[in-house]
């Protein structure tokens, strides 16, 4: 790619820091460029960061510029963007979060009419408007986008997931962490409409404290807070569900995922037996599943990814480890549908999630997040390249290692499984290691 023309979108959106890589003259210029090809509406939501409302005026700004006029659904979850987007016939919609990054990020992700993610040729397209030098329509007098509230966006986002539910929630007692993000208000009203009975914590939002040592990248507080309970942590858009069992211990998306196709097996409502699961996913999910007669579709790291294979296969379950669960709809992670489903799952099978959790052994997996000056040329390095085969040699077939980029951070996740967690370190702090010296 031409060096003056960097790469807006990575795994998720587009993504940096707000008012200084993400400013509101890009987020102007990218909404124009998204839409240009647009006709109808669009919905764009957002969570609760300080950057956030600059944010959407540049991108609501942007779109009207182009003649699209713009609902504004106000602070809410992820799956909300989505869902209100399909109910309402949406051209497109656009979530303004940059999910479990600190405060001082932001992001912009777009959604199609589908109310999944765009595909990577869609991006591309939107890119190559972003950087043409021709200018964009300038539509005036009555074609000029309009701008208008949504003002019971949490209602109807609540009212609709709470209709899928075909299990009553009432006497189900556990704790769940909003993260301080887009889920604070959303997960009390959705909780409160099917009878469980809660505690909220991290629902106090600041503008800047957002994931701060809470959330689904810190389950350990709400296990603290459940004391005995399940708890469940929401990201920063609330698309991630990470919970905690009566133990306190993490019950990640594998775990879930796991849960989830075993319930639907046994009910003979998992379509062709097939979940869909990324790269990422344990070893022991994938023994666990292979024991169930269950085929696991692999795929690259990214929710839009999991949408795809799904929707070719026709699955209903699949996700990511990192607590990215999609459904049957086949459209995006929403944490609020998945703990209702997973408080479901409870209440059908009256197990508790300690003993439902035994569907699978996880591997002891270590990842560590190498933070880098560039991420190029990372997968061409023969020192790197020498301590991975180096690392795999070691490891056989006893495990694995992974190294990838990451799509939104300018850091090089290593992975490593093996038989015990000092094992599993060791290696991966030794590739660590390569990579900081090689890329730092």
């Amino acid at each position: 790619m031409d060096a003056e023309r960097p790469k807006l979108f990575g795994t998720d959106g587009v993504r940096g820091r707000a008012n200084s890589e993400l400013t509101s003259e890009v987020a102007y210029d990218l909404a124009r460029a998204a839409g240009s090809t647009l006709d109808g509406h669009v919905v764009i939501g957002r969570d609760t960061r300080r950057s956030g409302p600059m944010l959407f005026s540049a991108v609501a700004s942007g779109f009207n510029a182009v003649g699209v006029d713009v609902v504004d659904l106000g602070i809410v979850p992820v799956g909300a963007v989505s869902r209100l987007g399909r109910d309402t016939g949406a051209s497109a919609s656009v979530m303004i979060s940059a999910s479990h990054n600190p405060a001082e990020d932001n992001g912009i992700k777009f959604f199609g009419r589908d109310g999944a993610k765009l595909s990577d040729e869609a991006e591309s397209s939107i890119e190559d408007r972003y950087y043409a030098s021709h200018p964009h329509s300038r539509p005036i007098d009555e074609k000029v986008g309009m701008q208008t509230r949504m003002d019971d966006a949490i209602q109807r986002y609540v009212d609709r997931i709470a209709q899928t539910a075909s299990y009553s929630m009432r006497g189900l007692e556990f704790a769940v962490d909003c993260a301080h993000g887009a889920a604070f208000l959303a997960a009390p009203a959705l909780f409160k409409k099917v009878g469980a009975s809660v505690e909220i914590v991290a629902d106090s939002p600041s503008g800047m404290n957002i994931n701060e040592g809470v959330g689904a990248t810190h389950p350990d507080h709400v296990a603290k807070v459940a004391d005995g309970r399940i708890g469940l942590a929401f990201d920063g858009d609330a698309d991630r569900l990470i919970a905690t069992d009566e133990d306190g211990e993490i019950v990640n998306g594998d775990v879930i995922m796991a849960i989830f196709a075993e319930f639907q097996h046994e009910r003979g409502n998992l379509k062709n037996d097939v979940v869909v699961a990324t790269v990422m996913s344990n070893f022991g999910f994938h023994h666990a599943m292979e024991r169930l007669g269950i085929r696991v579709e692999v795929t690259p790291v990214g929710d839009r990814y999991v949408v795809d294979a799904m929707r070719r296969t026709q699955a209903v379950v699949g996700g990511e480890q990192s607590g990215h669960i999609l459904l049957e709809d086949r459209t995006t992670g929403d944490g609020l549908r998945t703990a209702l489903r997973l408080m479901e799952v409870i209440a059908a099978s009256g197990k508790e999630l300690r003993e439902l959790r035994t569907v699978m052994e996880e591997l002891p997996q270590v990842l560590t997040n190498v933070r880098v000056g560039t991420k190029d040329g990372w997968d061409t390095d023969p020192d790197i390249g020498r301590a991975i085969a180096v690392a795999e040699s070691k490891l056989g077939s006893r495990g694995r290692v992974l190294v990838r980029p990451s799509g939104t951070e300018p850091l090089i996740r290593v992975m490593v499984e093996a038989p015990t967690a000092a094992e599993a370190t060791e290696i991966a702090d030794s590739i660590a290691g390569v990579v900081r010296e090689e890329l730092g």
